[in-house]
């Protein structure tokens, strides 16, 4: 058995980064995803639904949910469990709006259904 310091792929130390979700500067490691990030500095909820205010963070983890869309940089409806976190981002929960663009989010997200 090789020992951990010796192993030849050994991943080199990790790098961390700082992103600002709301105001609150928090930080991570490079490589995690937005939700990594905000996950691993105990933060669950993303935003809040529409009818019924609930909290919702990551779900499916693999962007087709749309639970946890935040802004990153300005821009909107990003799925932050695929967005990759860069150092001094600016992210900024969504509250119960959910995606605003049909075309990109599918036009059956802005229905009200009963």
């Amino acid at each position: 058995m090789v020992p951990s310091h010796e192993d030849p792929i050994r991943p080199d130390d990790p790098i961390t980064l700082s992103i600002t979700v709301d105001g609150e500067v928090i930080t991570g490691l490079q490589g995690q995803s937005v939700a990594g990030v905000i996950m691993a500095n105990d933060r669950l909820g993303f935003r809040q639904t529409a009818k019924r205010d609930r909290p919702r963070g990551v779900f499916c983890g693999i962007g087709v949910c749309f639970d946890c869309l935040v802004e990153v940089n300005g821009l909107r409806d990003v799925r932050a469990c695929q967005r990759k976190a860069g150092d001094g981002d600016m992210v900024v929960t969504q509250g119960n709006s959910g995606p605003q663009d049909p075309e990109l989010h599918g036009s059956e997200l802005h229905e009200d259904v009963s």
